[in-house]
């Protein structure tokens, strides 16, 4: 009854979030400041304008349809965690509930307490199921990177607060040209660092394929669709709004830092045989081209080319929605396999399509969208993407122009590698023959389940046909926010961009694609053409009989891009033989491992975890026990702030 009451409840919160950003994007707005609910830093600062608005319709187009999967879903919970369960739809809530007043949020403190009530909120629902031993790893790793980009969100905070003497972002705004240029180095680098740990961003992401796969399903979705996008949100308040115009080495870091999420995280993800980590390692991926926009917006409004700067943030935004709109369809499908199957392991499946043709279908066209494949949503943001890093030869700075060459290579590569990776996603789970019983027995989800895929999968075809539904209020939130319309001309028929720079139609791609299949449907028909199933052997290297075993796996789908990127990999291989009791000449059982390391994770953490816990080990011989030594302790420590004080 706890877990109904609390799934009824956020369903409403989310449609009320999506009602006031619908509100705002019309023009709607508000500043309320309750200065008694907190005493201290000028109180609860609440206000809304476009942006926060379009942030809010983000947040309630991802945790609608997963409120609503989450209802069959948590069903499957076992008796003894019926407690968890009905605290993880609690916890939900209140995360929606933290998450809306975040990006609504107009002063320090108030910014910051309900960035800490979302990240103990979403701490607490990936512990959902704390009996598992990677739960509590992955539950523990979050917890550490997000109080460590918490730091340095507070650190640059107060670097700003007390630069302009004021806790509210609006003064920071208004002051930001008077501070000294230091001092707003020092703050983007420190608040930046924060939002882009929450992003899941490279060198910061270790936590995300870790905490994402650990998680429910519906709340990896939201994590993944939703909650990082409020990373994006931040930096794009920092580096846009609150500290001013900024030097163009701010844009060129965040161009780069995009062009190493994106290509690194679609080569972890096409090697990775686990559903939802697969899926974790895309959203970095997704992150780095959401980054390049912004980088790129950024480096233009350095230049004062803010008509280039607006289309290139207009992009990376609608890539944010986009990118909710498809990865929350993906972890949903994730999820309705591990509910049918019990495994995440893509190794372990295959055949699904034919027990569960409508997840399938759904997951198909999730997998389109994030491939960037026309007439789909991902194909509009992803090319307006390009067409923003094209025009970068109006930049007069030939450093720049060739980072922005990097930019786009990178964009490029990620591209093709996405369509590659979800086309083993799909292949290796859905096609061929069942690999395990459990796949076996497998059956199509509820109603519930799929309806909330359906919408989504539907609002990605609507996205992708129609991209004018989202970029005229896009139009309008980086006026606000920039003072400039993007460079952008678009109606129900195309959208135009730099000018006469390049063009796209995605309805009449969308229209004739639908003429195309029709016409090969009446072709077919026309000419006598059958379709009733006919079966024959398939040559399977002279064998007659067929068995899961011959099937192509996901190891071998990967095998090629580790040999190419073995830089990166730095794949391990392992063989071990047993020889047969009888006779050592003959082989009884030989097992073969190939696993690949984390270059970053080795080359950065690993070395950091192994320095904190040599420091520690040093530090700790301080905690004698002794009462006379934590006195003397405190008493050094008052002299020195006496003296620093003075």
């Amino acid at each position: 009854m706890a877990n109904r009451i609390s799934l009824w409840l956020t369903v409403p919160l989310a449609v009320l979030v999506l009602v006031g950003g619908a509100a705002g994007l019309s023009g709607w707005s508000f500043d309320v400041v309750l200065p008694h609910v907190l005493p201290i830093g000028g109180g609860v600062a609440l206000g809304l304008d476009r942006l926060s608005a379009f942030f809010l319709v983000i947040i309630a187009a991802g945790v609608l349809p997963c409120a609503v999967f989450a209802f069959a879903y948590t069903r499957h919970q076992k008796p003894e965690r019926d407690g968890m369960t009905a605290a993880l739809a609690a916890g939900m809530s209140l995360f929606i509930v933290s998450m809306a007043c975040l990006v609504l949020a107009r002063n320090v403190l108030t910014f910051l307490v309900f960035w800490e009530a979302m990240s103990l909120a979403s701490y607490f629902l990936i512990m959902t199921e704390n009996d598992r031993s990677e739960t509590r790893r992955a539950g523990w790793l979050y917890a550490v990177m997000t109080h460590a980009g918490l730091a340095c969100i507070l650190l640059g905070f107060l670097t700003m607060a007390q630069s302009s003497g004021s806790l509210s972002m609006t003064a920071w705004a208004q002051a930001a040209a008077a501070i000294d240029p230091s001092k707003r180095n020092v703050a983007f680098v420190l608040v930046a660092a924060g939002f882009l740990s929450k992003a899941g961003a490279i060198p910061f992401h270790i936590w995300l394929p870790r905490a994402h796969p650990a998680a429910p399903s519906h709340i990896s979705a939201v994590m993944s669709a939703v909650m990082i996008k409020l990373g994006v949100y931040g930096l794009v308040r920092i580096g846009f709004e609150w500290l001013g115009v900024g030097p163009r080495w701010w844009g060129v870091l965040i161009l780069l830092i995009g062009a190493v999420s994106a290509v690194a995280g679609v080569l972890y993800a096409i090697i990775d045989s686990d559903l939802k980590r697969l899926l974790a390692y895309s959203t970095v991926e997704n992150v780095g081209v959401i980054l390049l926009g912004i980088g790129a917006g950024l480096i233009f409004h350095s230049y004062d080319l803010d008509s280039l700067a607006a289309l290139s943030v207009a992009a990376a935004l609608l890539h944010c929605l986009n990118h909710t709109i498809f990865k929350a369809l993906l972890f949903l499908g994730a999820g309705a396999i591990v509910h049918a199957t019990g495994t995440r392991n893509i190794e372990e499946m295959g055949g699904l399509l034919r027990r569960m043709p409508q997840t399938g279908a759904l997951f198909l066209i999730g997998s389109l969208a994030i491939s960037a494949m026309p007439p789909l949503n991902g194909f509009v943001s992803e090319w307006l993407t390009f067409q923003a890093l094209l025009l970068s030869f109006r930049v007069p700075e030939q450093f720049v122009n060739l980072v922005f060459a990097i930019a786009i290579a990178a964009l490029a590569l990620t591209a093709g590698l996405a369509a590659a990776c979800f086309v083993r996603a799909f292949g290796i789970t859905f096609l061929a023959m069942p690999r395990s019983e459990c796949v076996k027995q497998a059956h199509e989800v509820p109603w519930t389940m799929r309806l909330s895929m359906g919408v989504l999968a539907v609002l990605a075809a609507v996205l992708g046909i129609a991209p004018v539904v989202a970029l005229r209020p896009l139009g309008y939130v980086t006026a606000q926010l920039l003072g400039e319309q993007p460079d952008l001309a678009f109606s129900l028929s195309g959208v135009v961009a730099g000018g006469s720079f390049a063009a796209i139609a995605p309805g009449w791609v969308g229209l004739t694609l639908a003429v195309v299949i029709f016409a090969v449907w009446l072709g077919f028909r026309l000419t006598g053409g059958s379709l009733r199933k006919r079966y024959y052997d398939t040559w399977g290297c002279g064998r007659a009989v067929h068995s899961p075993n011959l099937e192509y796996t996901a190891a071998a789908f990967a095998n090629p891009f580790k040999r190419v990127f073995a830089f990166l990999y730095r794949p391990v291989t392992a063989i071990e033989i047993w020889p047969h009791g009888e006779s050592r000449l003959f082989v009884k059982t030989i097992k073969y491992r190939h696993e690949s390391r984390s270059i970053i994770e080795e080359g950065i953490y690993a070395p950091l975890a192994a320095a904190i816990r040599r420091t520690s080990a040093r530090i700790r011989a301080v905690q004698s026990g002794n009462v006379h030594s934590y006195l003397l302790y405190m008493f050094l420590v008052l002299v020195v702030l006496l003296l620093v004080a003075k």
